[in-house]
């Protein structure tokens, strides 16, 4: 009851909640952009393992806080940067996020047909297993990031399940529209380039505000969303000048010279050939007349 009547722990798990749904908008674009990978029918299902999967190693990770915790400290010494067992994540999962995106890339713009091959070869299980890497990595990021805000584990909890059935109900639409438009895809695999880079520099401990990250992300965003808008309105205006388009009649038959004089003598011959017609008829009757009026000897 102390939840429902305290301000301070409402603005804590609201703060924590659009968070975790910020942290998991990057997480639902990478597996739609994997899921689309696979046929259609199985689309849908891989989506659903996959942020049931990012559930479950989320809620794995905050029941085990003191692991979590454990990982922060240094392991090893890499040219005085101390290497703890979080950056090794981070690290690998920032090469392996930047790895896949740039092939992504290469296989939507040099792929045979447009990487439709590539789609046909991939599996299942090797789609499950590829959002399953990233499910930790970006579980991991957003443990610790709860971890710092806030103190009661009740709230973290619910904050990260909250915040995956918002995900699991738009993942959906938002596959839907990454796969439909090519130009917000290409925008996406891009995002997930500049976060491969951030994990990588936050394995680093050089940190980055998630404002420089997403700030440009979300402008971006802004820019396509108008870019989309401008491309349909122009689409409707061509559409609906189809419809109501003139009819245009074919342009009026004019005789050309030539015509006009073929035309011409044709007629001056019918002409003399009818006016020469009674003539030859009165010559062949006079010819006839003669013969029969000549008198025998």
């Amino acid at each position: 009851m102390e939840f429902l009547s305290s301000p301070e722990l409402w603005v804590a798990f609201a703060t924590l909640l659009l968070l975790e749904v910020v942290l998991g908008i990057d997480n639902v674009v990478f597996i739609s952009i994997l899921a689309g990978r696979l046929p259609e029918h199985q689309q849908a299902r891989a989506r659903t393992i996959g942020l049931s999967l990012a559930l479950v190693t989320r809620l794995l990770l905050l029941a085990s806080l003191s692991w979590v915790i454990g990982l922060t400290a240094p392991l090893f010494t890499v040219v005085g940067q101390e290497i703890s067992g979080r950056d090794l994540i981070l690290l690998l999962g920032g090469l392996f996020l930047l790895g896949k995106a740039t092939y992504e890339i290469h296989e939507h713009l040099e792929g045979a047909e447009h990487g439709k091959s590539a789609r046909a070869t991939s599996s299942f299980a090797a789609v499950i297993a590829q959002i399953l890497v990233l499910d930790i990595v970006f579980s991991l990021d957003s443990v610790i990031t709860a971890v710092g805000m806030v103190d009661q584990l009740f709230i973290m909890v619910a904050a990260v399940v909250v915040a995956m059935v918002i995900m699991l109900v738009s993942a959906g639409a938002v596959s839907r529209f990454v796969n439909t438009h090519p130009t917000v895809k290409m925008l996406a695999l891009s995002f997930l380039l500049l976060i491969g880079a951030s994990l990588i520099a936050e394995g680093f401990d050089q940190h980055i505000p998630k404002g420089y990250v997403y700030g440009p992300i979300a402008f971006s965003i802004f820019v396509e969303f108008l870019n989309l808008r401008v491309r349909a309105r122009q689409q409707r205006s061509a559409a609906q000048r189809g419809a109501t388009q003139p009819v245009h009649l074919h342009p009026t038959y004019v005789k050309s010279p030539s015509t006009e004089a073929d035309a011409q003598t044709g007629t001056d011959t019918r002409t003399r050939t009818e006016a020469g017609a009674p003539a030859e008829a009165g010559a062949r009757a006079e010819a006839a007349t003669g013969k029969s009026g000549t008198p025998a000897d």
